[in-house]
């Protein structure tokens, strides 16, 4: 594994084709993990199948989940389940934590029994080609962040098709003529795939056809991810696609990684009962699912973006300028994390009005009662799993469209970092806010060598652009109270030998950029816009 290599989105492409199944030399393990739950009729075929994999016997494991109410009862001489024909070599059954149940649970209690550097998570009700375990396996040789989807067709359950029938051909090496391809169901996921190149061309939604039946990824990023939320009963596959993908991961189909579903799945028979169920749940968990986010007004238990805001030497007023205004704006679910040493707050004997600390006890108190607002002592690593997060300087008051114009626009871009230069100090600092997303910023840091700029590898991964923050609705705290904000203007799309450019360099350009005319305010915004300009150009003129 080279846990370096550059994917730019989801154009795994640049990975080159994977070797041909039975032309390479595997070196990982595997542990195959089978939630089951009243499978004593499919679960045998699938552990046959197992058993007939290509992929090295010493390296796969098959970890089974007994999720049902009582114990599996295996037969004599069986160590672990029920079956007539082969087994996996290395096979274990496991039950989960006494009072969880559910897939998600079951899940769980496999993957942390499993002892294989990536977890293969296969529905009990599946029959395999031989090549489907080698076949998603030799991605995971190629990066490790990938998460590998195999391919699968619905045909006739054992009420059509004998389970002699099945089994027969399975130890015949005949899964592949078991049933006619042109006659199976695809899966609603191939459509997507069809559509996007096989995901390459998917973007930010790669994650949304995550489906659990077949999917495999490394035990380590599955970890970063958290695990599957046991909370969930349905659609827990779909929500952790999401936050593996905010996590850095790449998503991979291999159309080669087949296999038959004896019958047909859940979501097919009963698909308004299954989006009726889901819907809710995954609109508290998944913020990148707006159309389920319609609600003008409140929050949910994943926003969508958070604003840091450091108060650093900043005034009280400066503070609750800004934060208001992001309270205030059109976007309803954001997070305000509001950043100062809150610990040196004591509690003993004051002078109230004379107070050092004064402007950060009115800060704390001003929002004591603000569910969205929250205080720290330091700017966290990241906001893992809320999709983005804006740095908003204090002092500096966004409209009320701004933080969603810009997201809109990072999403249109496929931006990873999105700054906005608002002011330049006289030691040279470039004041400015910034957008990051979450995704770009986690798979920076995976790839990241001792020497690598973050800053480098998501411009290189995602890309980054500089633009003139009063173009987005930005005015200073002071400018706002007595000059309504514009609305933020159509969003700059740049040309490409402009776009992204890090640096001060790419502020000043951002700075020399037209501002928009007729706006209320628009005009001592521009006597600001060119003091900034004629700074930045003094402090990027070649000496």
């Amino acid at each position: 594994m080279t846990g370096a290599a550059r994917i730019p989105l989801n154009d795994y492409g640049v990975l080159g084709e994977p070797p041909a199944p039975g032309e390479w030399t595997p070196t990982l393990t595997v542990s195959v993990v089978i939630p089951a739950y009243r499978a004593e009729r499919t679960l045998p075929l699938t552990l046959a199948s197992l058993a007939r994999q290509t992929y090295p016997a010493h390296l796969m494991e098959v970890v089974v989940v007994d999720d049902g109410e009582r114990p599996m009862e295996p037969p004599a001489g069986s160590p672990a389940v029920s079956s007539s024909g082969p087994l996996p070599e290395r096979l274990r059954v496991v039950r989960p934590r006494d009072g969880a149940w559910g897939r998600a649970s079951a899940c769980a209690a496999g993957a942390e029994a499993a002892e294989g550097e990536v977890i293969l998570y296969l529905d009990a009700d599946l029959v395999l080609f031989p090549e489907h375990v080698e076949a998603q396996m030799r991605w995971h040789h190629l990066a490790d962040y990938l998460v590998v989807l195999g391919h699968l067709r619905f045909v006739p359950g054992l009420d059509e098709v004998p389970a002699s029938e099945v089994l027969a051909a399975v130890e015949a090496g005949a899964v592949p003529k078991l049933f006619a391809e042109e006659d199976a169901t695809p899966q609603w996921t191939e459509r997507r795939w069809d559509q996007t190149d096989d995901l390459r061309a998917a973007g930010f939604s790669a994650f949304s056809v995550m489906v659990g039946a077949t999917a495999s990824l490394p035990a380590r990023l599955l970890r970063a991810a958290g695990g599957l939320d046991a909370s969930l009963v349905l659609g827990e596959d779909t929500e952790l696609g999401y936050r593996l993908a905010q996590a850095g991961a790449v998503f991979v189909p291999d159309r080669r990684s087949r296999c038959w579903h004896l019958g047909r799945s859940t979501v097919m028979r009963r698909e308004p009962d299954v989006k009726r169920h889901n819907w809710p749940h995954l609109a508290e968990r998944v913020p990148s699912f707006r159309w389920l986010r319609r609600h003008p007004h409140r929050t949910y238990l994943v926003p969508y973006v958070e604003v840091v805001v450091e108060v650093g030497d900043a005034s009280f007023e400066e503070v609750r300028a800004t934060v208001d205004a992001v309270l205030g704006g059109r976007l309803p679910d954001v997070r305000v994390t509001v950043v100062g040493p809150w610990g040196r707050l004591g509690g003993g004997r004051r002078d109230p009005l004379g107070d050092p600390a004064l402007d950060l006890r009115l800060v704390l108190a001003c929002y004591q009662g603000e569910p969205r607002v929250r205080f720290r002592e330091a700017v966290p690593d990241d906001c893992f799993p809320v999709p983005f997060r804006f740095h908003c300087p204090p002092g500096w008051v966004p409209a009320r469209g701004t933080i969603g114009s810009v997201v809109k626009h990072a999403d249109r871009q496929r931006l990873g970092i999105v700054s906005l230069a608002l002011d330049e100090r006289e030691d040279g600092r470039v004041v400015h806010a910034r957008l990051e997303r979450t995704a770009a910023m986690s798979r920076a840091r995976h790839c990241a060598g001792p020497e690598d700029d973050l800053g480098d590898l998501v411009h290189e991964m995602y890309g980054t652009v500089w633009d003139a923050g009063d173009k987005w609705g930005f005015l200073p705290a002071a400018l706002a109270v007595s000059t309504a904000p514009p609305v933020p203007g159509r969003v700059w799309t740049g040309a490409s030998g402009e776009a992204g450019a890090p640096g001060e360099a790419g502020a000043a350009r951002a700075l020399r950029r037209p501002r928009h005319q007729g706006r209320s305010g628009a005009r001592p915004l521009r006597r600001t816009a060119r003091l900034l300009r004629r700074r930045l150009r003094a402090l990027v003129r070649p000496t």
